[in-house]
């Protein structure tokens, strides 16, 4: 049925909509960490839906806000009033840490970056954007033109003028020898100079832990420094928390919560994790840019009422059980697991993270080049050992991405971290 099921796929869908695995799987149930294939087979559930399974599978309080929702209406626009909608945009902007806030719902990330790039380059009168190599923004036209990730960019073509700014990979590039305070004044130098050969740009966007590069970062205390010299400028500073948000990186509810000395962002794009599976996406920004636009518009289906639902519910949930603490502490002891069982692996470049996003970059042994065709095959293994995985990385895709529901227990993550280890060494 499954073979089937994949014939049907590769007639109808494009050839760019990828697939894991040589035999692909059809998830049919979850419930907590784990899933069920179509075969009836068990795993744990390491990756959840590209982080969007925030929380856990099946979680109760929100099927049953979505179920009860679901019997009064699931949609209306937001050309009319809508508590749900309103309720979840006080609470995103009371989190938020920006003030004066106001928050617009779209339905996915590339929406709500592409709602930011509206905003910014709308209220600089400026086309020129900044945004750091090997991130990743989305699959809009002008999501993609922003993207630092060859992988990910299928068209140079863009509305926008993009520069590509240094800092977003510790480990590599040609400030990667340095010491973290050398690093981070290396790269605010870079960015001067930069900024001394363009037009004014409308604003830099940037990841704090980037998600398809491979969840790299840079040192603490980055972007603060960069938004003192953009702030000088006018230059306005977008943080894609996409993946990054609502307690995912442990040690703060916000990805940029890592870069807090010169104050927060101007604006806040947000997605994934806050529907635990329902597509929502979101814009905070200050009231003086989010009302800059001097046109109507309206969002069909962003803020729909059976999504808020489902996002208020597993807001409420996250917050109420301190699930960004049990990112902390589970997703530590997951990463120092993971980082003894590969020690001695010449394969295994790094083991990073931060909370429950945590990266293995793979390397030819004896070299520091990647290795796509390892990361695939450990990612096989995995799956044959009852674990999903994720991967991706910069020049090649040969980082795996671990990011399990937040509910994630201390045991399943001696379970996840053993299945990995033992894939890792029948693998490499």
């Amino acid at each position: 049925m499954t073979e089937d099921l994949h014939a049907r796929h590769r007639a109808v869908l494009p050839d760019w909509l990828a697939l894991y695995y040589d035999t692909p799987l059809e998830i049919i149930h979850g419930e907590g960490r784990h899933v069920w294939d179509a075969a009836g087979t068990k795993y744990l559930d390491f990756f959840g839906g590209i982080l969007t399974t925030m929380t856990a599978h099946a979680l109760p309080e929100v099927t049953k806000a979505v179920s009860e929702q679901a019997g009064r209406i699931l949609h209306s626009s937001t050309l009319y009033l809508n508590r749900p909608m309103v309720e979840l945009a006080e609470k995103i902007a009371e989190l938020s840490g920006i003030p004066d806030a106001r928050v617009f719902f779209t339905t996915s990330g590339t929406e709500a970056n592409d709602t930011a790039l509206l905003l910014a380059t709308t209220h600089r009168r400026s086309n020129t954007l900044l945004a750091m190599r090997n991130s990743y923004h989305g699959r809009s036209f002008s999501t993609v033109g922003i993207t630092g990730n060859r992988g990910w960019s299928p068209t140079s073509l863009s509305p926008l003028q993009t520069l590509y700014v240094h800092g977003g990979v510790r480990t590599r590039g040609p400030y990667a020898h340095l010491g973290d305070e050398e690093f981070i004044a290396a790269c605010v130098e870079d960015l001067k100079d930069l900024l001394g050969h363009t037009r004014p740009p409308a604003a830099l966007i940037a990841e704090p832990i980037q998600g398809v590069g491979g969840f790299t970062s840079p040192p603490d205390g980055l972007y603060a420094a960069f938004r003192e010299v953009l702030r000088e400028r006018g230059v306005l500073w977008i943080s894609d928390e996409v993946q990054t948000g609502w307690g995912r990186t442990g040690d703060h509810f916000w990805g940029w919560q890592a870069h807090a000395r010169s104050g927060p962002p101007d604006i806040v794009t947000f997605a994934k994790g806050i529907g635990n599976g329902m597509s929502i996406g979101g814009v905070v920004a200050r009231a003086e840019i989010m009302n800059c636009l001097d046109a109507n518009s309206i969002s069909t289906f962003g803020g729909t009422q059976i999504t808020m639902a489902a996002g208020l519910a597993n807001l409420t949930y996250l917050l109420e059980h301190d699930l960004r603490g049990n990112a902390r502490r589970v997703g530590g002891q997951l990463l120092d697991r993971l980082r003894t069982a590969t020690a001695d692996n010449p394969a295994v470049r790094e083991v990073r993270g931060r909370g429950l996003m945590i990266g293995v970059e793979l390397v030819r042994p004896g070299t520091d080049e990647a290795d796509p065709a390892a990361a695939a095959a450990v990612l096989e293994a995995a799956r044959e050992g009852g674990l999903l995985l994720g991967k991706g990385g910069g020049h090649d895709t040969s980082a795996l991405r671990i990011a399990p529901p937040l509910t994630l227990t201390a045991a399943e993550a001696e379970e996840g971290a053993d299945i990995l280890a033992g894939a890792l060494r029948s693998v490499l």
